[in-house]
């Protein structure tokens, strides 16, 4: 299975740095038209905390949608979750995990996300594109999202 893998340094120990992620998200997400949750947008993001809690968002119309399930919740550590769009079949699922290590003074933040070599690529998700063209895209997105998240991590209270 392939997988993107991006990563980036962040001024915070792998614990803030992994709740900045969690309790945060809905402060740091970026839509991305590419890559859309929803027909209706990407909403507010949320998790509910721990193994077997979901990630979720909250559309304006009042609509909850799953985006996945948490497979691992190790604060400071590692997190894992099942990704899926709403316009993914039944069957079609990708897997993000997070890893959060500590490089001296900071936290490496390394997000790799698989499975989009399991969407087809007539798929609207993949909007035709080639395999490595969606990956690249991807990453794109998952770059902008944590240099989004280094920000909130500097704001933070």
């Amino acid at each position: 299975m392939s997988a993107v893998i991006v990563s980036l340094r962040v001024k915070a120990t792998p614990q803030e740095a992994f709740d900045a992620f969690t309790q945060d998200i809905a402060t740091w997400w970026r839509p991305n038209g590419l890559f859309a949750l929803t027909p209706r947008g990407d909403g507010v993001l949320r998790f509910e905390a721990g193994q077997g809690g979901r990630l979720v968002t909250d559309l304006p119309n009042g609509t909850v949608f799953e985006i996945g399930r948490v497979s691992a919740w190790r604060p400071g550590e590692r997190l894992a979750f099942t990704w899926r769009a709403a316009t993914f079949a039944a069957d079609q699922v990708t897997t993000v995990e997070i890893r959060f290590e500590p490089v001296g003074d900071e936290t490496r933040v390394t997000v790799e996300h698989r499975g989009w070599d399991m969407i087809p690529q007539d798929h609207v998700a993949r909007h035709g594109f080639p395999l490595a063209a969606t990956q690249m895209r991807l990453s794109e997105h998952w770059r902008a999202l944590l240099a989004a998240l280094a920000a909130r991590i500097v704001a933070r209270p």
